[in-house]
């Protein structure tokens, strides 16, 4: 029992500690405070094509759920974990200038390919190319499960915000903390199921192109010329440069991305069914649940991708909370173009 007692103690110590130093990384990374209420951080996006490509890995693989998963992971093995989760179209390069910084400051830092994406793989070829919402957060939670993490600072982007958002709402225990790109994205059929005005529509143009056999055979034959169009309208004033670009758009030659994509979007317009062994789960993000664990949300201000203001999704957050907007140019992507504040909001919602 004294033996216990005292590696109790040491690792509550290390854990103080670990949350001291990322304290003190966030503060120099940012080079400023920055307001838990409405804040701003002036910084030109960084991810220009001026920028070095540098090479991010290596590549892991484990068997999690139904799935194959390709991952990087960094840092001590020790040190307190983060999971960093892409969008569409994007993937683990996203967070390439992220992850060292959030190693260095003593985070184990895990960035996975979501299913679809790079050298994540299905384990059958009689699973179903799943793209609804509740299914991608329970890939996290597999993920986490099969590397041993019993809980984690949550952070994502598009796709990976609204993944990040789900395991936070429905299996609070495995969220430390959450940083959200755009909010509380955790969507409803019913609602999706609601006309928009024209303008707000206009946006979602893909959504309703891949509704279509032609959207679908569209995207399959020009997935890399789509993408980079994404790219371009969702950060208009970010210059990433081919070079950036082809090694992202590399992840899309998955065998099972046209599937996943394509099954996604028709899902959340009802055009395509689920599994209804999800049900359950999905009834439950349909009532919009309440996220507890400390939050960061961050909006670029020249996102040009569908975004709701901040104000409309607050009350989903009940517990400590900053709301970031990141200036200069930075659009949809921020840990891409904009990565030094990026890693330094990651650290400063686990400090919250």
């Amino acid at each position: 029992m004294r033996a216990a007692r005292i590696f109790d103690v040491i690792n509550e110590r290390r854990r103080l500690f670990g949350k001291a130093a990322g304290a003190i990384a966030a503060a120099r990374l940012a080079g400023s405070s920055m307001a838990h209420a409405q804040s701003t951080t002036p910084q030109s996006a960084q991810g220009s094509s001026e920028r070095p490509v540098l090479p991010f890995g290596p590549v892991k693989q484990i068997n999690a759920g139904v799935l194959d998963t390709g991952y990087v992971d960094s840092g001590p093995a020790d040190g307190r974990v983060v999971l960093l989760l892409h969008g569409w179209p994007y993937d683990i390069h996203s967070f390439a200038e992220v992850t060292p910084s959030l190693a260095a400051a003593g985070y184990r830092v895990i960035v996975p390919y979501l299913r679809g994406y790079g050298s994540t793989r299905f384990l059958s070829r009689e699973t179903l190319r799943n793209g609804q919402q509740s299914v991608l957060a329970l890939d996290i939670v597999a993920l986490m499960d099969a590397l041993g993490v019993r809980s984690a600072v949550l952070v994502g982007y598009d796709w990976g915000a609204r993944t990040a958002n789900i395991v936070a709402a429905l299996w609070p225990e495995r969220c430390n903390a959450l940083v959200s790109v755009s909010g509380y994205l955790i969507g409803s059929r019913e609602i999706n199921r609601m006309p928009l005005p024209p303008s707000a529509e206009y946006q979602w143009w893909y959504q309703y192109y891949f509704a279509t056999e032609r959207g679908a055979l569209g995207y399959d034959k020009y997935r890399r010329d789509f993408s980079k169009l994404i790219w371009q309208l969702a950060s208009p004033r970010w210059d990433f440069g081919d070079a950036a670009f082809d090694r992202s758009a590399a992840a899309f030659d998955n065998p099972d991305h046209v599937a996943i994509v394509i099954h996604n979007y028709r899902w959340r317009l009802g055009l395509a069914d689920g599994e209804a062994r999800y049900d359950e789960l999905e009834q439950r993000l349909a009532e919009r649940p309440v996220i507890s664990a400390p939050t960061i949300t961050i909006e670029g201000d020249a996102n040009g991708a569908p975004h709701a203001d901040a104000a409309s999704y607050r009350d989903r957050f009940s517990g400590k909370y900053a709301h970031l907007v990141f200036r200069g140019g930075v659009g949809h992507n921020p840990p891409q173009e904009a990565p030094r504040a990026f890693a330094a909001a990651v650290m400063q919602a686990d400090n919250l």
